[in-house]
């Protein structure tokens, strides 16, 4: 018992009290800014693995981004990554951070279906599917639901069966192997239905961007609703930005 007790006084309460509020170590890489400093733009675009950084303007496309911090060592000035973990968004433009841009990312309210809060705002059901994912992304979701961050206190939880399901999570870049998996599942959830993809792996194919392994024309199809974005994804992202999408209006 005493040993219990000094873990308890060592670490203190394990659990994260107020989500929204809660703030990351300052080694996390959330938000970037863009200062206005000049600097050579196609040496600095030059660095980047998976083309996130475009030129004139200089902006950085968290849809892209594996947040190495590569340009942010190899230009300190000009970009910098905050601790700032709300990046998700629902409008796949908001994802674009352009230098001089300092204010946060928010979902655009009037692209939000009338039906997901209407019927999502107490509980959502959702089914992950790991469309040739790393496991990266798949374990920060799996910690969405841990004794830290209890996403299930907010009626959001993961199943097993796409029937039981409102909604599904992408991850990975989407094999052409899961292709077809993942319009089964798709088609097997009831109406009204979300789609969230979650990682950069997700949203723009990532480091195999391009890849003739890659067949990703069911997001062609449908409209995404949430995109979480990140390398991996980190708990608090994905749990504030899904509790954005379906709280009430």
């Amino acid at each position: 018992m005493f040993d219990n007790l000094k873990i308890l006084l060592h670490q203190g309460k394990q659990y994260i009290p107020d989500i929204r509020k809660a703030a990351v170590p300052g080694i996390f890489r959330g938000r970037p800014v863009i200062s206005i400093n000049k600097v050579n733009e196609i040496e600095l675009a030059d660095i980047c693995p998976t083309n996130a950084i475009s030129t004139n303007p200089v902006c950085i496309d968290l849809g892209k981004c594996t947040f190495c911090g590569e340009c942010a060592v190899a230009y300190p000035d000009k970009i910098r990554f905050t601790t700032d973990h709300k990046i998700a968004v629902n409008n796949r433009g908001r994802l674009m951070i352009k230098e001089g841009q300092y204010e946060p990312i928010e979902l655009n309210p009037e692209l939000i279906r009338k039906e997901i809060y209407k019927y999502f705002s107490s509980s959502l059901k959702l089914r992950q599917v790991s469309a040739g994912g790393d496991n990266s992304c798949e374990l920060e979701l799996n910690a969405c639901g841990n004794v830290n961050f209890d996403m299930g206190r907010f009626g959001i939880e993961f199943v097993a069966s796409p029937r039981h399901a409102d909604g599904i999570v992408i991850t990975g870049p989407i094999t052409e192997n899961m292709a077809e998996p993942l319009q089964i599942c798709y088609d097997a959830i009831p109406e009204p239905k979300i789609i969230i993809l979650a990682g950069t792996d997700a949203i723009s194919g990532g480091i195999f961007e391009g890849s003739p392994a890659l067949n990703r024309s069911f997001l062609s199809r449908y409209k995404i609703d949430l995109y979480v974005p990140g390398n991996p994804i980190h708990p608090l992202t994905f749990i504030n930005g899904v509790l954005e999408l379906i709280k009430k209006r």
